[in-house]
C-alpha cells in the first residue's frame, strides 16, 4: 500500500467520522432547536393575545362603572316598578320651580276636564312596556304653566348624538288643556287670571319580571347579565322610544 492510498483512506475515514458525528449529534440538536423556536413563537403569540385580552378586560372594567351608572340613570326614566311617589315628587319639584300649584294627580285618564270624571284602566301594555296613564292638574299663570309643561316635556330628551338626557320619568303627553278658574275658586293665595292646566300623560314601567340591572352590582355584573341583556335589547330595538310633545293653545 502506497502513501497515496493511506492518505485516501485517512481522508475517507475522517469524512465518515464527520458524517456519523453530524447524524448522531448535530442534526438532532438542530431539530430540537427548530422545535424550540416554534414553541417560542407560539408562546409569544399566546402572550400577545393574552396581553390584548388583558387590555380589553381592563378597558371593560373601566367602562363598567360608567355603563352601570347609565343603566341606573335610565331607570329614572323607565323604572322596574310603578314608582308613583317618586313621580309625584318630581312633578312637585318642577311645579315649585315654576311657581305653579300642583293641584291633583289621578291614575288613569278622565272623561271630563281637570276637576274629575270617570277613571279608565290604570295600566296597559305596549311593546312589552307597561303604560300608566295619568291626569295631572296644575294651577298657575299662563307663562308659569307654559314653562312647567316645557319642563315636563324635557324630563327625558334624546340628543342629536343619540344619547339620552334623563332628568326624570319618561312621559308621553297626549293632551294639554288650559281653562280659567272662576273668581270664587281663585280666592286666597291665587292671583287674578290664574289658569287651570290639565295634562293627560302616560308613564312607562319595565316589563314584569325584568329587573333594571339583571342582578348586577356597582362592582361586578350579575350571574345572568349577558343572557338577560339580549331580550332587553331586542325589545328596545323593536319598539321606538315614545316622544313627548306639548302643544299649548286652542
Amino acid at each position: 500500500m502506497t502513501g497515496r492510498d493511506r492518505l485516501v483512506i485517512m481522508v475517507v475515514g475522517v469524512a465518515l467520522a464527520l458524517v456519523v458525528g453530524w447524524l448522531a449529534f448535530v442534526s438532532p440538536e438542530q431539530k430540537k432547536a427548530a422545535k424550540a423556536h416554534k414553541e417560542v413563537d407560539s408562546a409569544s403569540s399566546q402572550l400577545t393575545a393574552a396581553e390584548s385580552q388583558l387590555s380589553d378586560a381592563r378597558g371593560a372594567q373601566t367602562r363598567y362603572a360608567s355603563a352601570y351608572a347609565s343603566i341606573v340613570n335610565l331607570g329614572k326614566a323607565v323604572p322596574p316598578g310603578r314608582e308613583v311617589p317618586s313621580l309625584i315628587y318630581q312633578l312637585a319639584q318642577a311645579s315649585n320651580q315654576r311657581h305653579v300649584e300642583f293641584s291633583s294627580i289621578v291614575s288613569g285618564t278622565t272623561s271630563g276636564s281637570g276637576s274629575g270624571g270617570a277613571s279608565s284602566s290604570t295600566a296597559t301594555s305596549l311593546a312589552g312596556f307597561t303604560q300608566m296613564p295619568f291626569t295631572f292638574v296644575f294651577n298657575g299663570s299662563f307663562f308659569g304653566l307654559y314653562h312647567l309643561f316645557h319642563e315636563l316635556d324635557r324630563f327625558t330628551v334624546r340628543r342629536a348624538s343619540g344619547e339620552l338626557d334623563v332628568r326624570g320619568r319618561l312621559l308621553t303627553i297626549q293632551s294639554v288643556k288650559l281653562a280659567p278658574i272662576a273668581e270664587s275658586e281663585s280666592a286666597g293665595k291665587r292671583s287674578k287670571g290664574t289658569l287651570m292646566g290639565t295634562i293627560t300623560a302616560t308613564a312607562y314601567v319595565l316589563p314584569a319580571g325584568q329587573g333594571l340591572t339583571g342582578g348586577a352590582t356597582p362592582g361586578a355584573p350579575g350571574a345572568g347579565s349577558a343572557s338577560s341583556a339580549k331580550p332587553v335589547a331586542a325589545s328596545a330595538a323593536s319598539s321606538p322610544t315614545p316622544s313627548a310633545v306639548v302643544k299649548v293653545g286652542p
